[in-house]
């Protein structure tokens, strides 16, 4: 059976639009991703939930944008984040203090693939 989360994501591919993802986001310290790429710290780069990560085949390399407390960042998608429930993200610190401080550890963001 296919989970909500993989049925939306089918339908706003297939629609042309992407719909906003909801979950939390917390910081690791990136090396070698999933995608196969290296990346550090200072990348602006993001895991992906299996959820959203299978979903979508081509979802290396793709940017989306991430909202808390109003404030606006970018990040590439370069890894998959087995620990994230379906639409919490994993970034790098960079990203993260562009939102909040790391002392925070886990906030609420609002996430969306950028057009």
């Amino acid at each position: 059976m296919m989970s909500v989360t993989k049925i939306v994501a089918a339908l706003s591919m297939t629609v042309g639009y992407a719909l906003a993802f909801n979950g939390d986001l917390t910081y690791y310290q990136p090396g070698l991703g999933s995608c196969g790429e290296q990346s550090s710290s200072s990348d602006h780069i993001v895991a992906l939930a299996p959820a959203q990560f299978t979903s979508d085949p081509n979802a290396c390399g793709k940017t989306i944008q991430i909202t808390y407390n109003g404030k606006t960042t970018t990040a590439k998608v370069v890894d998959k984040c087995m620990g994230c429930s379906d639409d919490s993200i994993d970034v790098s610190t960079a990203v993260f203090t562009e939102l909040a401080d790391l002392s925070a550890g886990r906030v609420q963001v609002e996430w969306d693939y950028a057009t």
